[in-house]
């Protein structure tokens, strides 16, 4: 499926729930792997403040993008943003929903 970028440049963005480890498995533990770079992935809630309105959003990051100090309340700056829409069928249910992805995510001014 296709990824759209997303433009957080005029954006004011805030580590919300700090990185834990994304599974693809909660019952084995097992950790998702980034395809691309082979880096172990983790997931990263964001604050994104424009406009007048702020969202939450779950970040997937790959952990090489993202430092080990990185804590709620701490102002970031986003590299390489992208939401892609997905669907699955599990048990005869569809669900969906869109998917945000970041190569990293990095403390404003580091």
């Amino acid at each position: 499926m296709p990824s759209f970028k997303i433009d957080v440049s005029t954006a004011v963005v805030f580590v919300a729930a700090p990185p834990t480890p994304k599974l693809v498995s909660k019952q084995t533990g097992e950790i998702a792997i980034d395809r691309e770079t082979g880096a172990p992935l983790a997931t990263v809630g964001l604050l994104v403040a424009d406009e007048g309105e702020g969202n939450l959003y779950q970040v997937t990051v790959p952990n090489t993008g993202v430092p080990e100090n990185l804590a709620p309340g701490t102002p970031v700056t986003v590299v390489g943003l992208k939401a892609r829409d997905w669907e699955n069928t599990f048990n005869g249910q569809t669900r969906h929903g869109i998917s945000f992805r970041a190569v990293a995510v990095t403390p404003l001014g580091a």
